[in-house]
């Protein structure tokens, strides 16, 4: 009970074509969540990543800032011609990207959420994913650096007057990723180009620090990159995608996983155990091991540590996708997209499977703060039918489940893990509660209580019925009858009406045969 007091209670938000709406999240008491704030209109709504602030676009390009301990607005913004707009990691800052009309006009803004005062301007004239949001914060918001042309540019977060700080050049530069916690390193991406290979190069953020890289990693046939820093950043997985595959196995090009650290111990690619591209690779939460799935389908799933040494398998099967909870016992192998979402739930610390079950056309999903429960959602625009979100035990089970006409969005409020319990603390007091309240609802005789105290626990996730032809179900009856046993299952009056007619045949053929001779 003390551990459930201490942390915070768990919140979902869910935006619908009327606005967006926010749950208390589970455990739900009376098996529905319980409505928090009711619709509100909107065309976007996110979090900052630490959830304390709550960016809502309302109509008429006017942006919200909502504080999240009372959400109520702090402040508004009227930004014309709007094009996107995001909230630095603690809420700080807004970035606002405007369609500009004439090169001289800077469309990118950071305001101060605070006194909505703006601090900094620029021009940009595009907006992809490798350039938004122009100025990348760490997860402290202590480290700002934008990427600009053949360079990486570095600012005082705490007075962007001062403008740009300090300068890294890197020739050829696409894209950059700085590690969030802490902000100390940031990788550069420069792309294969006239012969010359590509190259992911990790340099130091200090300002004293040389403009050299402390580690490089250099390879051709590479037209894109996914690069993924861990907790404490000491470590750098970067998935290096190509459009060609040279050995035409797959029509949708080739990938490697490579690994590189910030000391310098390890720089090269990943050993894995089966050929084909990398479906998805996930840090733990401690940042001291690494899933991954990879290989043509059926795919595998490997567990590494942090030199690349396999820790666990987790077998093969249609997956593509991993999720690691934020406590990091938990591990969830699902098989979304165009696979028909099987789902896996992994015990990481016992090394064993806890459950198997589905979930269909999934777009989203993601694991509670607190780890203990899984939500996936299928949402539009990318599936316009069937939408709706799905709540799972972290043993596979299916906890909660509400369908939608149309769904555009379902997030879990963010929450630091350290506010929670540990995981299995959590589980018990959740299942005390549970069985505290069914004792006060005195309902049943006390073995229809110790019955349903045993199975409101989790229940262990059921595999679905094998298929069987329609020639094959009566199969059983049929052998039971070819040798003389009794069907294990009452015969219908059909079946019994025939097999009369066959007994009667067989005595009235062995009169005659006896009359014969």
């Amino acid at each position: 009970m003390a551990a459930i007091d201490r942390s915070p209670s768990l919140e979902i938000l869910v935006r619908g074509p009327e606005g967006f709406s926010l749950w208390n999240g589970p455990p739900f008491s009376n098996g529905e969540p319980g409505i928090k704030i009711e619709k509100v209109p909107c065309s976007n709504v996110n979090f900052s990543e630490d959830g304390s602030k709550l960016m809502v676009l309302k109509p008429d390009s006017v942006i919200s800032i909502n504080d999240c301990s009372s959400y109520k607005e702090i402040r508004s913004f009227q930004i014309p011609n709007l094009s996107a707009a995001t909230l630095s990691p603690c809420g700080t800052f807004l970035q606002t990207f405007q369609r500009a009309s004439t090169p001289q006009e800077k469309n990118v803004i950071l305001w101060n959420t605070e006194t909505g005062d703006p601090v900094y301007h620029q021009f940009q004239k595009n907006m992809t994913k490798a350039t938004w949001p122009s100025i990348r914060f760490s997860s402290d918001e202590v480290v700002a650096c934008r990427l600009a042309t053949n360079e990486i540019q570095f600012f005082d977060a705490h007075d962007f007057s001062k403008g740009v700080v300090h300068r890294i050049r890197v020739p050829g530069l696409a894209a950059i990723e700085l590690s969030k916690t802490p902000g100390s390193h940031v990788a550069a991406f420069v792309p294969e180009s006239k012969g010359v290979p590509g190259s992911i190069q990790i340099f130091s953020c200090g300002k004293d620090s040389e403009s050299q890289p402390i580690a490089r990693r250099s390879f051709f046939r590479c037209s894109t990159v996914q690069l993924n820093w861990n907790r404490g950043s000491t470590g750098l997985l970067a998935v290096v995608q190509s459009d060609v595959d040279k050995t035409n196995q797959s029509y949708y090009g080739e990938s490697k996983l490579n690994y590189l650290t910030t000391d310098g111990t390890y720089e090269g690619v990943v050993s894995l155990r089966k050929e084909g591209p990398v479906h998805d690779v996930q840090w733990s939460y401690s940042g001291s091991e690494f899933a991954v799935v990879y290989g043509f389908m059926p795919a595998k799933a490997t567990v590494f540590d942090k030199k690349c040494n396999p820790l666990l398998e987790l077998g093969t099967g249609p997956y593509n996708t991993i999720r690691w909870n934020p406590k990091g016992k938990f591990l969830c192998l699902a098989g979304f997209g165009n696979l028909p979402g099987d789902m896996a739930f992994w015990d990481y610390k016992e090394k064993k499977q806890l459950g198997t079950t589905k979930a269909e056309w999934s777009v989203t999903s993601e694991w509670s703060p607190d780890g203990r429960y899984f939500m996936t959602a299928t949402t539009a625009p990318r599936l316009q039918v069937d939408n709706g979100i799905k709540i799972f035990h972290h043993n596979g089970s299916l906890y909660f489940k509400k369908m939608f006409d149309k769904l555009y969005q379902v997030d879990w409020k963010p929450e630091s893990p350290e506010r929670f319990a540990e995981i299995v603390d959590l589980i018990k007091s959740i299942d005390s509660l549970k069985v505290e309240e069914k004792k006060s609802q005195g309902q049943g005789s006390k073995s229809s209580q110790a019955s349903t105290k045993s199975t409101s626990a989790n229940p262990p996730a059921q595999k679905p019925a094998a298929y069987r032809p329609p020639h094959a179900k009566n199969s059983a009856a049929i052998q039971a009858e070819l040798f003389g046993e009794a069907p294990k299952e009452a015969m219908s009056k059909n079946a019994l009406r025939n097999k009369k007619k066959r007994e009667k045949q067989k005595e009235k053929k062995a009169t005659e045969d006896a009359g014969g001779s």
